[in-house]
């Protein structure tokens, strides 16, 4: 990071080989691709790791005929259509206004969330369409105009009175909300160059880093997490929260290539070798191990546990002075590797796991496996409140759209272009649910039934489509 810090680097949007010659063609050493471009071809069955090619069927490894690559067409329209339902003056909404009824505590439904319009904004950055770019500018600004005086993004910004919340359940602080909205200032700027809205939000953007980095209180690189402080507003997770640590380490990636944009070189830097810092910490702290990783320098206070749960197959869910949490987190380790915290023999590793465990059945995919039921240690009196994480439910092993679709994006990175293309297909499939109608993109389903439970026309369930159709060439986003 810091050898390059100053430097014009080009970034490819593709992997392996395929990312290589992308560079090679950027920089004109090689001809530019004639025509539309096409997908990365996938590894051929021979090609494959072996401790993969195990885990598939062989007809799982062929392409998609006439009829998926119709229905994943459809599906990326359709996803538009339900992403458009969203857009409102001051941003993205969650979910549809029009289409879902609101009361008691939904009402806070009809708000611009930050991590929710964030993740949108991130996964919809390649869309040029004049309104999805007004939409995403309008998103981080209202967050960015509602900023604390000490730096907290709020949660949501209501429609209706623009009144800025800063808690979550129970007027617990919602740390995630800050760490997405960095995140997705850095992609709307990347790919917009839009430097005088940079310069506008310059100081807003400085104070929410600062916030976020007094929640590491006792400075190791990590943020302590109060409960239900975070996307999992109703589940009993706390102190060193996988998922949290993920966006932190982004966080400061995105926020230092933020300050490359303003010329600040120095500070860049400082924000850049931290995060490599965070990365070494969340690795040694969240993938036990039996063998000592001199580069990875742990917490020696977790060195019994993490003998005691043996060589990790995945990055656990949570780590406290107290305790940890051995789940398996699906969306933190997706976001893991996504943001290239995770290395590639790591996801490996992980990938075969969940795979095998079915955190993709009955649809793509879990939040977590496995779900906490009553008189298991983790369980927590209040999962039964709303009804709402109860085992299979929700954040307890509910079946979530929004992390399909960057499941998909993590197998097909891992090379396993067949698989993540059938993947796909079911999360179109996925997606086609309905309640009403067909096509509603909901909020959630049953993790053992599979019937949609949550909010129509979720924003970041057609978000996460419409990415994970484009990563694979399998959309264009001009419509072409």
């Amino acid at each position: 990071f810091e050898a390059v810090v100053d430097l014009p680097v080009f970034t490819s949007g593709r992997i392996m080989a395929d990312g290589v010659i992308e560079g090679l063609r950027h920089y004109g050493v090689v001809p530019p691709e004639e025509g539309t471009s096409m997908p990365p071809a996938p590894l051929s069955r021979a090609e494959m790791d072996p401790s993969l090619r195990m885990l598939f069927e062989a007809d799982a490894l062929q392409g998609l005929d006439r009829a998926d690559l119709d229905l994943v067409a459809l599906g990326f329209e359709k996803a538009l259509e339900a992403l458009r339902r969203n857009v409102t003056p001051i941003g993205y909404s969650a979910c549809s206004l029009a289409d879902n009824e609101v009361t008691g505590t939904d009402e806070n439904y009809r708000s611009v969330w930050a991590r929710d319009g964030s993740i949108t904004v991130v996964s919809t950055i390649e869309l040029t369409d004049p309104d999805l770019r007004a939409a995403a500018r309008a998103t981080l600004g209202t967050l960015f105009d509602h900023l604390s005086p000490n730096g907290q993004i709020p949660s949501n910004v209501r429609l209706d009175d623009l009144r800025p919340d800063y808690s979550g359940v129970g007027g617990i602080c919602s740390i995630d909300s800050g760490l997405w909205a960095i995140i997705a200032f850095y992609h709307y700027i990347q790919k917009t160059g839009d430097l005088h809205f940079l310069e506008r939000y310059a100081s807003q953007l400085q104070r929410a880093m600062n916030w976020l980095s007094a929640h590491d209180s006792n400075n190791d690189g990590l943020l302590e997490i109060p409960e239900a402080g975070d996307w999992t507003d109703l589940f009993g997770r706390s102190y060193n929260v996988l998922y949290d640590e993920v966006l932190w380490y982004r966080a400061n990636v995105c926020y230092g290539r933020l300050l490359e944009f303003r010329k600040d070189f120095d500070r860049a830097a400082d924000y850049l070798r931290w995060s490599q810092h965070i990365r070494g910490e969340i690795l040694a702290n969240f993938w036990p191990s039996t063998q000592s990783r001199p580069e990875e320098r742990g917490v020696a206070a977790f060195a019994d546990q993490q003998f005691s749960l043996g060589d990790a197959q995945f990055l656990i869910a949570q780590v406290s002075p107290f305790g940890f949490s051995w789940r398996c987190d699906v969306l933190g380790n997706v976001l893991a590797f996504l943001t290239n915290l995770l290395d590639i023999e790591r996801a490996k590793t992980a990938f075969k796991f969940m795979w095998g465990v079915g955190v993709n059945e009955p649809w793509p995919v879990a939040n977590l496996y496995p779900a906490v039921s009553a008189g298991d240690p983790e369980w927590k009196p209040y999962y039964a409140v709303n009804l709402l994480n109860l085992p299979h439910h929700y954040h307890n092993g509910g079946i979530w759209p929004f992390i399909g679709g960057m499941w998909v994006r993590f197998i097909y990175r891992l090379g396993l272009g067949d698989i993540a293309a059938r993947e796909l297909v079911r999360l179109a499939q996925l997606n086609r649910l309905g309640r009403f109608e067909p096509w509603e993109f909901n909020e959630w389903v049953h993790g053992t039934t599979g019937r949609p439970m949550g909010k129509r026309y979720q924003a970041w369930s057609a978000a996460a489509y419409i990415r994970a159709c484009l990563e694979m060439h399998l959309a264009n986003p001009d419509g072409d």
